[in-house]
């Protein structure tokens, strides 16, 4: 399916949401965006009212937000960059009002097979069960597949995405010794704690300082477990902040049994991956970095192995905002409409 589709964009001034607006202007397969703003910008007729920079990037036209009013709109396909709350009632109201719409929803609201999981560790209301039986995990290395015929799509997290692809390969080959355990250690940009103001994310809280936070209650814990197939007790899963904007890289420390080689590993990794373009392995030795991520849709995954080939260390790096955001959510799209997976984001 490669005629172009009219796409709606709700939650458009936060930092994901900008990324997404930035993303989908340059998009060669849709017809020009429309956006759709709550109240507090309601005179808003034009994106780059808010966002100057996008100015000469072609058409943005804004609307006041309304259940009517996005299912009325003529588009085929709605992007939801909302707070968990908000997606939690419009993606069952979307798609009682248009049974045609289809949803890419970037909140944690329908990421997980079963309601009481968000319930439990989003501590909010859980998900129509019906809607969440529809959702498809928007992972496309691992589950593009599903994405033609997916109806709702719940973008995974971004510290997820990073862990989950950084493991899968030697988790679904048998290869770690999950017994021994497993420590994901993980770091992330301010952009994605989002754009409400918060004190501990303020420049001077940020600036020169490097915290941990949430050990063992982070609620993207239950993506990790459910994606790789690992008990809650096989993993550590720590993550902390960064004083930059954007960026995660995950160490992700394990033992290996029986011991491998590193030809072995690299080879693993080439053909678990092999023709997924936005993930990049790198050689054995070389390590990713932050500044080779920025603002890309590209999972880069690196190792290093000990001399005995037991002990590995995998570092996996990708933005918050690309890979780990509106980036995947643009791949999702793609994967649904059947573009090349790469449009509008390479």
């Amino acid at each position: 399916m490669n005629d172009p589709v009219r796409v709606a964009v709700v939650g458009v001034t936060g930092y994901a949401g900008y990324e997404l607006a930035r993303l989908l202007l340059r998009h060669p397969h849709i017809e020009s965006p429309t956006f759709f703003l709550r109240e507090a910008h309601a005179n808003v007729r034009c994106l780059t009212e808010l966002f100057p920079q996008l100015r000469g990037w072609g058409d943005a036209p804004c609307r006041p937000l309304s259940v009517e009013a996005v299912a009325a709109s003529g588009a085929e396909v709605v992007f939801l960059s909302t707070p968990h709350e908000a997606s939690l009632e419009m993606v069952p109201a979307l798609l009682a009002a248009n049974p045609r719409l289809r949803i890419v929803d970037l909140s944690g609201a329908f990421r997980f097979q079963r309601p009481e999981t968000f319930a439990q560790w989003y501590k909010l209301p859980a998900p129509d069960a019906k809607t969440l039986a529809e959702a498809v995990y928007g992972l496309p290395e691992l589950y593009a597949d599903a994405l033609p015929k997916a109806r709702l799509v719940g973008n995974p997290g971004c510290y997820p995405t990073s862990v989950i692809l950084g493991l899968r390969p030697l988790v679904a080959a048998g290869w770690m010794d999950a017994a021994r355990g497993i420590v994901c250690d993980c770091k992330s940009g301010v952009t994605g704690a989002g754009k409400e103001p918060r004190r501990d994310t303020h420049f001077v809280e940020v600036n020169e300082n490097f915290r941990a936070y949430n050990l063992f209650t982070h609620r993207h814990t239950p993506e990790v477990t459910e994606h790789l197939g690992l008990a809650a007790g096989d993993f550590v899963f720590t993550t902390h902040l960064l004083p930059v904007a954007r960026g995660i890289l995950s160490t992700l420390y394990g033992w290996l049994k029986p011991a491998r080689k590193a030809e072995e590993i690299e080879a693993l990794y080439g053909k678990f991956y092999n023709g997924r373009p936005m993930v990049r392995i790198l050689p054995a030795g070389t390590l990713p970095e932050l500044q080779h991520v920025a603002r890309t849709n590209f999972c880069d995954i690196g190792f290093a192995l000990d001399a005995a080939g037991e002990r590995l260390v995998v570092v996996s790096c990708l933005d918050n905002l690309g890979k780990g955001a509106a980036g995947q959510a643009v791949q999702n799209l793609n994967g649904m409409r059947g573009y090349p997976e790469t449009a509008g984001l390479l």
